[in-house]
């Protein structure tokens, strides 16, 4: 596997390897971004918003709903890698897991490897396959999945 990219210049289709990984730089979540999720999502269930139901349940305290790690990697990754050719939009996400659950205090950053890349039968257009990873600073996975791009090609060069 290549080694680790963090370079924030631009990316053009036919230059991306598969195999690359990109990673990004950390954030630490808060009770705020928590307060926010709730707010946002509706789901005030005490798992998310309740420190004494938490402490009863024997959990170390609120959690994060599930999707808002999802929320949280997409809006991480979006420049892992910088494409140099204009973003048409999202293909969809599959097999999303969560691994371990986000509470306030985690500091978590993201990681996205080219897990496959293919020009549409138009030759218009490109699908750029990623897995992301959401990852805390032991390395270890909160969540990880796989997701799609469609990229609109700048140049109809070679396009593998």
């Amino acid at each position: 596997m290549s080694n680790v990219r963090m370079g924030r210049h631009a990316i053009a289709y036919d230059e991306l390897v598969v195999g690359e990984r990109y990673e990004g730089s950390a954030r630490t979540l808060t009770q705020t971004d928590l307060s926010l999720a709730c707010m946002l999502s509706g789901d005030w269930h005490p798992i998310h918003a309740d420190v004494e139901f938490c402490r009863a349940a024997g959990m170390p305290g609120p959690m994060f709903q599930g999707p808002y790690g999802i929320l949280l990697a997409m809006g991480m990754a979006t420049q892992l890698p910088v494409f140099a050719d204009p973003v048409v939009g999202a293909t969809g996400l599959a097999q999303w897991r969560y691994r371990r659950p986000l509470r306030v205090g985690d500091t978590v950053h993201v990681r996205a490897t080219i897990n496959g890349k293919r020009v549409t039968s138009d030759g218009q257009r490109a699908i750029v396959d990623r897995r992301f990873e959401l990852l805390g600073p032991d390395g270890e996975s909160f969540q990880e999945g796989y997701g799609g791009t469609m990229l609109r090609l700048s140049s109809r060069g070679e396009q593998s």
